[in-house]
């Protein structure tokens, strides 16, 4: 090569347009831009930028120990033995805990949480799961080789709809989603190049499932695609409301009736704070409807360790349980979860104190239900003061928080607002919520990263904060949302049209 020639760069092979299209077409609004200008603002406050606000308060997912929720004591405790077992011979540590740990590290490889485990999960722990179940659920029996342990709920969701997904063209699985709904499922639908289906939930009726709005929604479907699966949240996220029975029933038979595989996902179900709610866990209906409907409606559900009272997220730990699937593809389920080798043992370990609790006489128990308690009840004030106070602000209205741990309530935007956001190719309540956010520092996600019905607005928020803070949250959402509105009321001076006119223009 010549002392002044440059060196020669080739193409890359990579690019925006020879990589997989359907990975672009994924969307995460929970983590999406108005998250990355949340950490951007972080960092200009930690560099001394001034800013109308002192910190950026994130409410934008259900991340409990973000938020200030302690620990389960217990739960930290066998943790912390099984990671280091040397701990075994603290004094300090209750003999309940350390009777677990010794179970669970016995249950391994060499006695080591650092050892592999089965894919499917350790043994011990996928038996633990089914006793939980079973407990739950009145005594219907729980087979622990239909239990499958998983990186959190989401890696048994996305591993399950990868099983589902096939064809092409008018063939292509169709998969039904309510609307609103958490943003997994379109992500995933969308990777997997599969159809999604959007049946809406009924906002004037406290986000109801409506059987009817479901046939809609599948005969609508069937023109272009083969609908095959049904996917529900109970309780729901982002809409806090928590199925009746009779609702459940009636979601089963119209998955009989319509040959339907059903995936609950039920994440939530300790999260019940509505006095007049209650949780059923779909697998428990079925069986109760009878042979007719247990002996053939094909089922998984769901359940994670990052939700309820426990909060943690970080460890990564979940499980689903398959009900009436094909045993043929149950093996091929198997050599599938086996590629990803299986989910962190920590986690499973987390996941197994969870399911397998202090019981009244264990020396941990007073302590294990104090706090359980403590975190429940604390929630449920929560809920009624954030529906209190988005109800008692004019033009704004949410519906009961029956369960989970998010609101979403419902606003009115100024036409001009409206009008302002679209010329600058921003929906409107991403436009209301960029806006909160440089002014007050509160992320909250925008409903149009949940889906919602055409003219409406919404902003999903986690009740999780401490009760003090949520205070805060909730009166500054109030007065901003007062502010925002009474801006765009006013009449436009002729600069300001101009501008605008401008921008939708461009």
């Amino acid at each position: 090569m010549a002392a002044n020639s440059l060196p020669c760069q080739r193409d890359k092979v990579l690019t925006l347009e020879s990589m997989n299209p359907c990975v672009k077409r994924v969307e995460y609004a929970v983590r999406g831009p108005i998250v990355t200008r949340a950490v951007q603002l972080e960092k200009e406050l930690q560099q001394g930028v001034k800013k109308p606000f002192s910190e950026v308060i994130r409410v934008n997912v259900g991340d409990a120990q973000a938020m200030g929720q302690k620990p389960i004591t217990f739960f930290r405790q066998v943790s912390a033995l099984c990671m280091y077992p040397d701990l075994l011979k603290d004094p300090n540590f209750p003999e309940d805990a350390k009777e677990k740990a010794r179970r669970l590290l016995a249950a391994c490889g060499g006695d080591s949480i650092g050892a592999y485990s089965a894919s499917p999960g350790i043994d011990l722990i996928r038996q633990d799961v089914a006793r939980f179940i079973e407990r739950r659920d009145g005594g219907i029996p729980c087979n622990p080789e239909n239990i499958f342990l998983s990186t959190g709920a989401t890696s048994a969701i996305v591993t399950i709809l990868k099983l589902l997904v096939s064809g092409e063209g008018r063939s292509r699985t169709g998969v039904l989603i309510p609307i609103p709904q958490y943003p997994l499922y379109s992500a995933a639908l969308a990777e997997l190049n599969a159809v999604q289906v959007n049946y809406y939930l009924d906002e004037e009726k406290s986000w109801a499932l409506d059987v009817g709005e479901l046939r809609r929604a599948l005969r609508q479907a069937q023109e272009h695609c083969r609908p095959k699966v049904l996917c529900i949240i109970n309780p729901g996220n982002p809409t806090g409301q928590v199925q009746s029975r009779k609702c459940i029933e009636d979601v089963i038979h119209f998955a009989w009736e319509e040959h339907l595989f059903l995936m609950a996902d039920e994440v939530y179900q300790n999260n019940v704070y509505a006095e007049d709610s209650q949780f059923h866990s779909f697998k428990k209906v079925l069986f109760e409807m009878g042979p007719k409907y247990s002996d053939n409606v094909e089922l998984a559900s769901f359940h994670s360790i990052s939700k309820g009272f426990v909060g943690e997220c970080g460890f990564r730990g979940g499980y689903m349980e398959l009900v009436n699937m094909d045993p043929a593809v149950q093996q091929q389920l198997i050599k599938l979860i086996s590629v990803s080798m299986y989910p962190p043992v920590t986690g499973q370990v987390m996941l197994d104190v969870v399911v397998n609790q202090p019981q009244p006489g264990d020396p941990s128990y007073q302590l294990f239900s104090q706090e359980k308690q403590a975190i429940l009840s604390t929630l449920a004030k929560k809920a009624h003061l954030t529906e209190q106070t988005f109800n008692n602000t004019p033009g704004m209205h949410c519906n009961p928080v029956q369960g989970a741990m998010y609101a979403f309530p419902r606003m009115q935007l100024p036409p001009r607002a409206v009008q302002e956001a679209k010329a600058q190719g921003q929906a409107p309540d991403m436009f209301f919520c960029l806006r909160l956010l440089e002014e007050t520092g509160i992320c909250v996600v925008p409903g149009s990263g949940f889906g919602q019905k055409e003219g409406t607005f919404h902003f999903r928020m986690t009740i999780l904060p401490p009760m003090e803070k949520l205070e805060v949250v909730l009166q500054k959402v109030s007065q901003f949302h007062a502010k925002f509105t009474q801006e765009y009321s006013q009449p436009q001076n002729h600069d300001e049209a101009i501008r605008t006119s401008e921008k939708a223009g461009q």
